[in-house]
């Protein structure tokens, strides 16, 4: 018995369009259409996609409370503020570094680490 043994399937095209406009009318849902008719439901998705039939594609509604919102909103303005105080950080800290380097050249030491090594300047 040789491994690739399974029945391949072909549809055509009357067939897939008559699964959608089955499924158009609202009488069946995806998962019913495929068990009467033999037909994956990610087939049908495919065809629903092949066709751009995106009505047909299940629609994701998103229902939220007022304190839900709120909260969302103070997240979000959180994250931005702390976004904003490591991008200042990260500044501060550029700049420093740049200060001892400038310094470093001026006193004519080889690079940074030598001039922290001798001003006792930890790392």
């Amino acid at each position: 018995m040789y491994k690739n043994d399974q029945v391949l399937r072909r549809y055509s095209e009357s067939f897939k369009l008559k699964i959608l406009a089955e499924l158009s009318t609202g009488n069946y849902n995806k998962r019913q259409l495929a068990r009467i008719y033999g037909v994956a439901s990610t087939t049908i998705n495919q065809w629903i996609k092949k066709y751009d039939r995106t009505d047909l594609m299940n629609t994701r509604i998103m229902v939220e409370t007022k304190d839900e919102i709120s909260r969302l909103k103070a997240l979000q303005k959180e994250v931005e503020q702390l976004k904003e105080l490591l991008i200042r950080k990260d500044l501060e800290h550029l700049v420093k570094d740049s200060y001892l380097e400038v310094a470093a050249e001026n006193l004519g030491y080889k690079n940074v680490e030598e001039l922290k090594k001798n001003l006792n300047i930890n790392p």
